[in-house]
């Protein structure tokens, strides 16, 4: 919900102890009174963020008061039970403290991005597929030994520490698009035509629908990871996500502050998912809304690779490649 790639994890999942009794408030302790009654609009952690929220129902569950809550401004499907210790009084007290923890993750996700820039001042970093097209090369020949030094100098070099980076899996059938999206460009030189149908939010919104569909009460956190995505793209595109002669194009197509997002396809959409274990090595993450974000991309991946046909390009547009070519927007 509006937060930039972040997965997680609800305050207190972990705080459902007692599975005795089994009969509506059979053992309850007396001081466990209800705190909340219905139709009252309250305060609601839900992962790392304070949401507004409002009681639709109080009723007392493994002898311990539950509420079922919905988020104000949001989807039905995310409405759930969650326990006292989630929410939190409607007051102006609490709403600073919403606001304050909302600022420091915009900040956070802030500077993020402001270190994804430095990153495309790196040789190495400049390709998109570079290292989707290396790995597919040393599944098949053995590496001589002085081009493994190499390559081990300047992972060495890296301003982030490979035990931090996020392994996100890409299936083969993605990692070849990205080395044929790389031929296209650097060697061929074709452009993706523009703008693409369809786009990458309608990408993002048909993938909400299939998960609406599928999972019916699904996680909020699904939607934070589409939102974040989405952020990151508009981002990280014209930083470090476009080859040379892909830069006038981009001039040219995002004018009057358009989002990327609207503009660019599932092409341009893959290559973010090679720089974001880069990206999120510099975000503070806990391990464990680590593992479920890494989850959430594995799916959408999956996503992507099951609809390859119809997201991807089978072939890519020649028409303004003399105009690049000339003006030496080579890599």
């Amino acid at each position: 919900m509006g937060s930039p790639i972040t997965g997680g994890k609800d305050k207190a999942d972990s705080v459902t102890k007692d599975g005795g009794g089994g009969s509506s408030g059979a053992g309850l302790p007396v001081s466990k009174t209800c705190l909340f009654s219905e139709g009252e609009k309250v305060l609601a952690y839900h992962g790392p963020r304070i949401y507004a929220a409002k009681v639709l129902k109080a009723e007392i569950r493994k002898n311990e008061w539950k509420y079922f809550v919905h988020y104000l401004g949001w989807s039905k499907n995310w409405d759930e039970w969650v326990i006292g210790d989630r929410l939190l009084k409607y007051t102006e007290e609490n709403m600073e403290k919403q606001r304050r923890l909302n600022v420091e993750k915009r900040q956070g996700a802030d500077k993020t991005l402001k270190s994804g820039r430095s990153l495309q001042t790196k040789p190495k970093s400049s390709s998109v597929a570079a290292d989707s097209k290396a790995d597919k090369e040393d599944s098949k020949n053995n590496v001589a030994k002085g081009k493994k030094r190499k390559v081990e100098s300047v992972v060495e070099k890296e301003s982030v520490s490979t035990e931090k980076l996020v392994k996100i899996w890409i299936p083969s059938i993605l990692r070849k698009q990205l080395v044929d999206d790389c031929e296209y460009v650097t060697k061929q030189d074709k452009l993706v035509k523009l703008p693409r149908s369809p786009n990458v939010d309608e990408i993002l919104k048909q993938y909400l629908e299939y998960r609406s569909q599928k999972d019916h009460m699904m996680a909020m956190s699904v939607v934070e990871v589409l939102n974040g995505l989405r952020c990151y793209f508009d981002k990280a595109l014209p930083l470090m996500l476009l080859y040379k002669k892909e830069r006038q194009q981009f001039q040219e197509a995002v004018v009057d502050n358009i989002s990327p997002s609207t503009i660019y396809g599932a092409e341009h959409l893959l290559r973010l998912f090679v720089k974001l274990p880069e990206l999120l090595g510099f975000v503070n993450i806990e391990e464990e809304t680590m593992t479920l974000l890494q989850k959430r991309l594995i799916e959408f991946l999956k996503f992507l690779q099951r609809n390859h046909s119809t997201f991807f390009l089978s072939s890519y547009d020649s028409s303004k490649v003399a105009e690049g070519t000339e003006n030496g927007n080579d890599d």
